[in-house]
């Protein structure tokens, strides 16, 4: 562990027991999340690889436009 997160710990550890449930909670999902969005992220490779050809297509083909910020 950690300096940071052993300090982190410990402060929470002085917090009420409700607050210390709520912020272990926070955490949990927090972790649960990234994990979500790293194995989403993950199975995403071979529809991002197939939309980036099909985007290379069209541009190679004149399809597509610059896109002129200043015109937005």
């Amino acid at each position: 562990m950690t300096e940071l997160l052993e300090r982190a710990f410990s402060e929470a550890t002085k917090l009420p027991e409700s607050e210390q449930n709520e912020l272990a909670r926070r955490i949990l999902a927090e972790l649960e999340s990234e994990r979500r969005w790293e194995e989403l992220f993950e199975n995403s490779q071979d529809v991002l690889g197939k939309l980036v050809e099909e985007a290379l297509t069209e541009h190679r083909a004149g399809m597509t436009k610059i896109l002129d910020i200043d015109r937005m």
